[in-house]
């Protein structure tokens, strides 16, 4: 067997700031494998949506001050049992990242194969949050490179794929406290909790249906 590279799943979960966690319930799955301190906040709302919807959940998360980036095509299930585990139990997945763009400040964008999945929660999320916020299921009108189609990208190895939510700096920022939400002690904001709200029932709505 060939030694694992450097930016290789398994090379990644062996850094002791690293930590992998799944827990496994319904057939819907929630990922946030950018979570700690990386995409700060993704891993605080994808475990409460897996939690409030009876969903299951798959996270990897960065202690502070890491900030590794492993790109989503080498999260490769053969190169960890848990993740493997995890897409063994789901049949499809919403996995929560987070990004920045100036001229997307408040764009929420929903890329990933299951193209009726995303308009599913895009239309969820147009009815509960704030008007400020703008969300993109048109594939077409998300940015190449955040659009989450490769077929080795995680949110579309369950058999009936999934959606992946890229979520702005603007809703995961707590500008009272100034600090992310949900992260090093920070409180949690009410988009966050709107956020995580929406989620749960688009999540639970997509089972029951």
């Amino acid at each position: 067997m060939n030694p694992p590279s450097a930016s290789s799943l398994r090379t990644h979960l062996d850094r002791p700031e690293v930590t992998e966690e799944s827990t496994l319930r319904g057939r819907f799955g929630v990922m946030a494998y950018h979570g700690g301190n990386l995409e700060r906040t993704t891993d605080a709302i994808a475990r409460e949506v897996a939690e409030q919807s009876g969903a299951s959940y798959y996270g990897i998360t960065q202690a502070a001050p890491h900030r590794n980036h492993l790109p989503s095509t080498r999260f490769d299930p053969r190169e960890s049992e848990t993740l493997a585990g995890f897409l063994e139990r789901v049949d499809i997945v919403l996995t929560i990242h987070g990004y920045g763009r100036r001229r997307l400040r408040r764009h929420l964008l929903l890329g990933g194969q299951n193209r009726t999945l995303a308009r599913h929660i895009g239309d969820q999320l147009r009815g509960d949050l704030p008007q400020r916020y703008q969300v993109l299921d048109d594939v077409e009108s998300i940015p190449n490179e955040l659009r989450g189609m490769h077929p080795n990208n995680p949110v579309n190895l369950p058999p009936s794929k999934g959606v992946q939510l890229e979520l702005p700096p603007s809703i995961r920022w707590n500008l009272r406290e100034w600090g992310w939400s949900d992260h090093e002690g920070t409180g949690r904001t009410r988009d966050v909790a709107c956020l995580i709200g929406s989620l749960s029932r688009a999540v639970r709505a997509w089972s029951i249906g």
